[in-house]
């Protein structure tokens, strides 16, 4: 009989009574916690219960929103083109933030998001796994989540969309599954644990398991069956658990490509994008201005000398991009319909006003990666396939939009550059481009009745997505734990903006924070910006590639981009190069960048590392794995 199950006896006044098991050696911290009384029977016995992991009192709803692939300038909420009435419902009763700030590229927006610190310092330097300590794209246990966090103080927590944060090689039905959404603090997760894929045929998991969708949802567009699951988990937890706060991250792939979208949602836009870019950049700046969105001062930047004027382009080029515009603009109106779905159940459940929603408009700018003529030009760069000229995509440009294939290229659906370049106004560049705010720079609402009350405020501190989580933990009257799961944790990055919930004029606390993505760099302070960019988002670059002057070289000319200084106090837009009138400013900041590179895991700097994973395992075979090799 093993020793923890023997049970002594004693000699007491009376005879002999059994004693305490002694099983009491091995008690648990939570035996030992007990501070009732435990007699002979229950009589003798006082119960009591474990005390419950409870929110702090007040604690509000979170619902933290962000999308995918957009621009500063492509919104109806800040001056742009597409339609969002229920961003702008939200606006309207919350605040705006024109100076909030991304790392230019998808993953990595997510790593610092969600963990609170710079994305390299976390491993998630560009998309894919590679063997650099800040590109590895394996989530640290010294960077616990906000979901981590939020549930370990008495929050519900859930997920919802596209993840794009789990090794490659770790999305199998065997895990190990402690860097999926359901491993680090979210409770349950439905969406994409991959991206790129199809909104009209996709891949979809539900918690650790790839699911199949229900017949009456097969066919039916992504990002209304991801607010459906969204809708149906606050709801049921309004009805179930009404008293505790929850915690949801909402990240739909739209408008990621491909660009995929209701018929009748494009049709809206027929013919309203026929004048081009270079017009509907002029178009937007005004709007911005009007609205105050941006400073009275500011300037329209100048289209790049790689992008083509839209005059010069053909009556079929101009026809071709046209529609691929529509489709764009049809697919962030549709999801902004879809997102007022999940507002709406956000918002009229029983702690609505203590609701604390958050909207990130983009996880960077918008995607620029096609071409010219868009998806046949990206195909014939990236993927070797199409070779069709623009009559022949004329043919079928009426089912753009759709995810039918057409000689392996009509189902992608990216829109031109040109339109990229548009959507990033009155900004520099576009996504993958970190160096300018084109790439960087994406709109922030934010909406808590019950504690903003400045509706239809706008707030202009610098703010960087690593700030959201220091905002979220003061929100929640919580601070951010030193140990987590046992594992000493990293500080924060970010300082926060809760400040700014309730003063306008409220210092930023944010006041130094690099960028970095393949190779493009910046570096802030205190309103002041240096930039150094290489390459553009369309020119296919291997690893130790680079392009300087349009021209390809190696990695060993880093060196040879020039930097350019930009005083963000008087230039909104980034418009004015001002490096030869401060050049002992330019000089301070470039060592600035290379103390917070070398701090943060930066280098090796190669724009070809963005794409695939490197890892070994990503590349063998299960027979391989198996032997070891």
């Amino acid at each position: 009989m093993a020793l923890r199950q023997l049970t002594c006896w004693l000699v007491i006044v009376g005879g002999l009574a059994p004693a305490v098991s002694l099983e009491t050696a091995a008690q648990s911290d939570e035996d030992r916690s007990f501070r009732g009384k435990i007699g002979y029977s229950s009589k003798e016995s006082v119960p009591a219960w474990p005390k419950p992991l409870l929110a702090p009192e007040g604690a509000p709803n979170i619902v933290l929103i962000m999308l995918d692939d957009i621009g500063f300038g492509d919104a109806s909420t800040f001056g742009g083109p597409a339609q969002t009435p229920n961003l702008s419902k939200l606006a309207e009763e919350g605040l705006r933030y024109n100076n909030f700030h991304t790392t230019g590229i998808c993953s990595s927006t997510r790593a610092a998001l969600l963990s609170g610190r710079n994305h390299h310092r976390v491993g998630f330097g560009t998309v894919g796994e590679h063997g650099f300590p800040g590109y590895l794209g394996i989530w640290k246990k010294s960077a616990a989540t906000i979901a981590q966090v939020l549930h370990h103080s008495g929050y519900s927590t859930a997920a919802f969309g596209k993840w794009h944060n789990t090794p490659s090689w770790e999305i199998t039905p065997i895990g190990p599954f402690d860097r999926w959404p359901t491993g680090l603090g979210f409770e349950y997760f439905f969406g994409d644990m991959r991206h790129n894929g199809s909104q009209w045929s996709p891949q979809v998991w539900r918690n650790t398991e790839q699911t199949t969708l229900s017949t009456a949802d097969r066919g039916r567009h992504l990002t209304s069956i991801v607010t459906d699951e969204a809708v149906a988990w606050i709801r049921a937890h309004d009805k179930l658990a009404p008293q505790k706060p929850y915690f949801v991250y909402f990240t739909p792939e739209a408008v990621h490509t491909p660009h995929h979208v209701p018929p009748e949602w494009i049709e809206k836009y027929q013919g309203k994008f026929d004048s081009g870019w270079d017009e509907l950049r002029k178009a937007t700046f005004q709007r911005q201005k009007e609205s105050g969105i941006i400073p009275s001062n500011t300037n329209l930047t100048e289209r790049p000398a790689e992008l083509p004027a839209w005059q010069t382009l053909s009556p079929e080029q101009k026809r071709l991009c046209a529609r691929q515009m529509e489709v764009y603009a049809g697919f962030i109106s549709h999801t902004d319909y879809e997102l007022g779905r999940l507002l709406n159940a956000a918002q009229s459940g029983p702690r609505g006003e203590n609701t604390l929603i958050l909207y990130i408009v983009g996880d960077n700018g918008p995607e620029g990666i096609a071409g010219v003529n868009g998806t046949d030009d990206f195909l014939r760069q990236f993927g070797g396939q199409s070779h069709r000229t623009v009559q022949q995509q004329l043919k079928t440009m009426d089912r753009l939009g759709s995810d039918l294939h057409i000689d392996g290229a009509e189902g992608w659906n990216i829109y031109s550059t040109g339109w990229a370049w548009a959507g990033s106004t009155p900004f520099k560049w576009m996504k993958h481009v970190a160096s300018h705010l084109g790439g960087t720079r994406n709109p922030l609402v934010v909406s808590w009745p019950q504690k903003i009350k400045d509706p239809g405020g706008i707030r202009r501190q610098f703010v960087h997505l690593n700030d959201v989580a220091a905002t979220l933990y003061e929100a929640a009257q919580i601070k951010a734990p030193a140990v987590v799961d046992g594992v000493k944790q990293l500080a924060l990055d970010g300082p926060g903006f809760f400040n700014t919930f309730v003063d306008a004029n409220a210092p930023a606390l944010h006041r130094v924070q690099y960028f970095e993505m393949e190779g493009s760099r910046a570096i802030y302070e205190d309103g002041w910006i240096a930039s150094a960019r290489y390459g553009v988002p369309w020119e296919r670059l291997e690893a130790g590639e680079i392009l300087v002057g349009g021209r390809r070289a190696s990695a060993s000319d880093l060196s040879a981009v020039p930097w350019e200084l930009y005083d963000l106090r008087a230039d909104f837009s980034q418009a004015h190069n001002v490096a030869s009138e401060h050049r002992e400013k330019l000089i301070h900041l470039k060592k600035l960048f290379e103390s917070e590179a070398r701090r943060n895991y930066v280098y090796p700097l190669d724009p070809g590392l963005g794409g695939g994973s490197g890892h070994p395992l990503r590349h063998q075979s299960a027979g391989d794995r198996q032997k070891g090799s």
